[in-house]
């Protein structure tokens, strides 16, 4: 009964420890955990497909080089508010590319606090809530665009 158990809990080491190496191998959902960190290049490689930089393109209600809706500078407004900041944003900012990636960069403070690269594509297309089969295309480009 002893041998048995020994080995079961050898066996169920080893798996955990080859989950673990396989998770940390996988550098598409690289998580870093520094708060500082640099979003640049994953904000360039958003641009590109967003808007190939145009910062006065239009699609709907998504304005600017991101592609940013009412509803994102609402809820940026919201994280502002509820950090006790005075800064708000305007709808106008949409169009500004410094302060576009400003909406971009606390928009991850609040949701993507471990700052995953997937996870920041994905939802960007998506929302926070969003589906992988649905912004798996769009995944795909801006990682393609990431590599250039």
């Amino acid at each position: 009964m002893e041998k048995t158990k020994g080995m079961l809990l050898l066996l169920i080491t080893a798996f955990f420890m080859n989950v673990h190496a396989v998770r940390a191998n996988e550098n598409v959902s690289e998580t870093i955990t520094s708060k500082n960190y640099d979003w640049s290049s994953v904000m360039d490689a958003i641009i590109e497909v967003e808007s190939n930089g145009n910062p006065k393109a239009k699609h709907g209600n998504s304005v600017g080089v991101m592609q940013i809706t009412p509803l994102c500078v609402a809820d940026c407004n919201a994280i502002l508010k509820s950090r006790k900041s005075k800064k708000r944003f305007k709808l106008s900012d949409r169009f500004n590319v410094a302060k576009s990636k400003e909406m971009f960069i606390l928009i991850q403070s609040k949701y993507n606090p471990m700052n995953n690269v997937e996870q920041a594509i994905r939802a960007w297309n998506g929302g926070i809530h969003y589906s992988v089969q649905k912004t798996q295309r769009y995944f795909e480009r801006v990682m393609k665009a990431l590599k250039k």
